[in-house]
């Protein structure tokens, strides 16, 4: 068994806004660096081996300053890069809703059915993500290893992990700068889930 450290990115001016991120590059800000610092606190009488993140810069950037804290080796996924949001990535959640209230309410109620407009499906997400976690598994059959991943991959993550709910996807990307356990399975990944 892999247990699986899944760790949000600190928070970026984006996500103070409550602007959707998607797949777009924004730097921490000093709120996210001080989350972060704290990830850091908590995670450093844990003996992790490796820690995973895709490209996009908050993950990267949480990812990196925590490898060099921990002394720990930082590896890229690409797998794990967030859910393309499309023409929605840089408006304000709230813009959403009042535009487009309907679709707003089904991502809500039914986030696999929708696709943001030239984005991408959830579905299509999930399986880069079993991919990349495929892989982790593979290399890491027992220990313990972070992953930093920015939602609502996360919450993609934790639902393969745990058959958890998706949950608000609207509600998450306020969760930043936090992290869970997971107790992940060789026979999970073999299962698809």
């Amino acid at each position: 068994m892999v247990q699986i450290i899944l760790i949000r990115p600190g928070a970026t001016d984006y996500d103070d806004e409550q602007r959707i991120q998607g797949t777009l590059d924004i730097p921490l800000n000093a709120h996210g660096d001080a989350e972060v610092a704290r990830v850091i606190d908590d995670l450093s009488d844990r003996s992790i081996e490796a820690v995973y993140s895709p490209s996009c810069e908050p993950a990267y950037q949480t990812a990196e300053t925590l490898s060099q804290a921990l002394g720990i080796k930082h590896k890229k996924l690409d797998g794990l890069q967030n859910v393309n949001h499309g023409l929605w990535q840089g408006m304000k959640v709230d813009e959403v809703r009042r535009k487009h209230p309907k679709v707003y309410r089904q991502w809500q109620e039914q986030p696999e059915s929708v696709c943001p407009p030239e984005g991408e499906m959830l579905d299509q997400a999930e399986k880069r993500m079993r991919t990349a976690l495929a892989k982790i598994i593979k290399k890491h059959k027992q220990g313990t290893v972070a992953l930093v991943a920015p939602e609502p991959m996360a919450s993609l993550v934790r639902r393969f992990a745990d058959n958890s709910e998706l949950g608000n996807l609207w509600e998450s990307p306020k969760v930043h700068g936090q992290w869970d356990v997971l107790d992940v399975t060789p026979a999970l990944i073999a299962q698809g889930g």
